[in-house]
């Protein structure tokens, strides 16, 4: 069953969909400071039902520290729920901000999903 909904703020884009009961985040655009609120909302607010999620960051062109900091953070509150954070299609400059602080980024979502 796939269930899609959207959101746009500032400079990101974010498309929910559901794959098998696990949810996947596709990501457009920049994660900053400007959206870093718009992004821990979209990875935290179904962590109690859903705490399994894959993010497509195949669209994402710039990461700073505050998108690192709520990754790190929705990875610890679902493991915490007994679910998981799995990345994905991270292009260079973001995948090497993930591989610095220890976070794993699967070549696809598939790969992600699957893993």
């Amino acid at each position: 069953m796939t269930d899609t909904h959207g959101a746009a703020r500032r400079g990101l884009s974010i498309d929910h969909t559901a794959v098998d009961g696990i949810r996947v985040l596709t990501e457009r655009g920049e994660i900053d400071h400007d959206v870093k609120d718009v992004l821990s909302e979209a990875l935290l607010s179904f962590v109690g039902a859903t705490p399994r999620t894959v993010v497509d960051l195949s669209g994402v062109t710039f990461m700073d520290s505050s998108g690192i900091n709520v990754f790190v953070a929705a990875h610890k509150s679902m493991s915490d729920a007994q679910g998981w954070l799995r990345m994905a299609g991270a292009r260079a400059p973001v995948l090497r901000l993930l591989q610095l602080v220890g976070l794993n980024c699967h070549s696809t979502v598939e790969q992600a999903l699957t893993a």
